[in-house]
């Protein structure tokens, strides 16, 4: 697949005009409010796996509404902390998988929270095994359109909640340091990344691969490729309600909570990415409130990315980044 989007320097510079609903912190707001009514209870149960580096639990907290979510905390074994850690979200159609899926974090000497998606983990690769209870309206198959009628009732809005609680769990733990936790994650895992980082305070970084959910208007129009492909799919039957979906899916925009982010922030992006566009990756990069901002050019990649040579970079960035508070400040 050849470019197809706008050239480099366009791509550096460019900024969509989208409109934010004038309720959008409140909606936030509100929306942690009632998931805060509900306890935390994370609970972490230790796995009997033939790993002698890694030391793995299975994670059980409560998301949103209160419904169980399923995580892996994976830790490197004979290091009591405080640890850093990295929180990952996985991406579309993705599930938390197996343990042993998950290693490099925990070797370079992080706690690794991996967080399941609820009602995905169907993808061969990396099984789920969450769940959402809450159902919706009519929709395309997929996630993407589910309860799409209001953002009350979006998908979303119950997995980035997910997401902010799977950092308040990761921070409960005893042997992880509160004030040194990341989050990461690829295509959707990293436009949720980019939305809890909008959210929750004291991030110490995050880590946004390819990015999924940014820019909707801008990836409906461009792509033929799903994931964004289902929003055109069903507009396509319910023609009157563009401006209804569009009006939910701003509460939703990886470039709205972009700007309201804080932490120092390493993005990627492939120039010829059909799935997530380079535009819509360059829309919330450049949207990024941090000041320590740095986006990696793949110029003949698809949404593969970077892919191992991205996760060395990650390896490579982040340290400086989750040090203790002394450290970062020389490392500076």
């Amino acid at each position: 697949m050849a470019r197809f989007d706008l050239p480099l320097d366009e791509l550096r510079v460019y900024r969509p005009a989208l409109a934010e609903p004038d309720d959008f912190d409140a909606f936030w707001r509100r929306t942690s409010e009632e998931t805060r009514r509900h306890p935390l209870d994370a609970r972490f149960v230790p796995l009997d796996l033939p790993l002698s580096a890694v030391e793995a639990h299975d994670v059980t907290f409560a998301g949103y509404g209160g419904h169980p979510v399923k995580a892996w905390l994976l830790l490197p074994a004979h290091v009591r902390g405080p640890l850093p850690a990295v929180v990952e979200y996985i991406g579309y159609n993705g599930g938390r998988g197996l343990p042993h899926q998950h290693l490099h974090w925990a070797a370079a000497g992080h706690a690794h929270l991996v967080m399941d998606n609820r009602g995905q983990g169907s993808g061969a690769w990396s099984p789920g095994h969450t769940p959402d209870p809450q159902g919706s309206g009519p929709a395309q198959p997929g996630q993407l359109t589910r309860g799409i009628e209001d953002p009350r009732t979006y998908y979303y809005r119950r997995l980035f909640t997910d997401a902010v609680r799977a950092v308040e769990a990761v921070r409960s733990h005893p042997r992880v340091d509160a004030a040194r936790v990341a989050v990461t994650g690829v295509s959707q895992g990293g436009g949720i990344a980019v939305a809890v980082a909008g959210l929750v305070d004291g991030l110490a970084a995050v880590a946004a691969d390819v990015p999924f959910l940014c820019a909707f208007p801008r990836g409906v129009a461009l792509t033929d490729q799903g994931p964004y492909r289902e929003i055109a799919r069903y507009l396509g039957a319910h023609r009157d309600r563009a401006e209804q979906v569009f009006t939910t899916l701003s509460y939703f925009d990886a470039v709205h909570f972009a700007a309201r982010a804080t932490a120092p922030a390493l993005f990627s992006v492939a120039l010829e990415d059909r799935t997530c566009p380079p535009s819509t990756v360059f829309a919330v990069h450049n949207a990024y409130g941090g000041r320590d901002k740095t986006i990696q050019v793949y110029p003949f990649n698809d949404h593969e990315g970077g892919g191992p040579f991205q996760t060395e970079a990650q390896l490579r960035w982040l340290p400086a980044r989750t040090a203790p508070h002394e450290e970062q400040t020389h490392a500076h």
